[in-house]
């Protein structure tokens, strides 16, 4: 009984040092020039869905939805549609690694950054969410949304 007390307590603790393990992966993979080792750790349409939320949120309060007729509705649709191809134009690998870096650089003046060090924060928003703050609240801080899929932690949403 106490052997089986021990095995669940170690695999406890090999779940909570897991996703530190990925923030250390992705602190070398960001100082790299290539995005090889990034993808393996980003989840892109994850996060031009969280991209594409914040954006029609922002248009719903702009274009109210109203009469299927009128004028603003015909802007409201076009820009949900144009809104998706800029999404997938924009946000990249390329993107992902310059926003960390960047959001390294302005939390810490570091040149090359630092992932590590840049970190205010980093803890479990739940059992398959990480969340990491990157710079002091109130400083207009990076926050970097990771979530458990299969057996990897990967990058589901940058709030920049």
């Amino acid at each position: 009984m106490r052997l089986f007390g021990y095995l669940i307590l170690f695999a406890l603790i090999g779940y909570g040092i897991w996703p530190y393990f990925t923030v250390f992966r992705l602190d070398e993979a960001i100082n790299q020039e290539g995005t090889a080792q990034l993808a393996t750790m980003v989840d892109l349409p994850a996060i031009r869905a969280n991209y594409k939320a914040r954006v029609t949120a922002g248009v719903d309060g702009i274009f109210p939805s109203g009469d299927p007729e009128s004028v603003m509705n015909w802007i409201r649709q076009n820009v949900d549609r144009l809104g998706d191809s800029a999404l997938e134009q924009a946000i990249t690998l390329t993107w992902v690694r310059d926003t960390l870096r960047g959001a390294v650089t302005r939390a810490t003046g570091q040149s090359p950054p630092y992932l590590l060090g840049g970190i205010d924060f980093a803890f479990f928003e739940s059992y398959n969410r990480f969340l990491i703050r990157i710079g002091d609240l109130g400083r207009s801080p990076t926050h970097v949304r990771m979530t458990l899929q299969g057996t990897d932690w990967k990058i589901t949403d940058i709030i920049d």
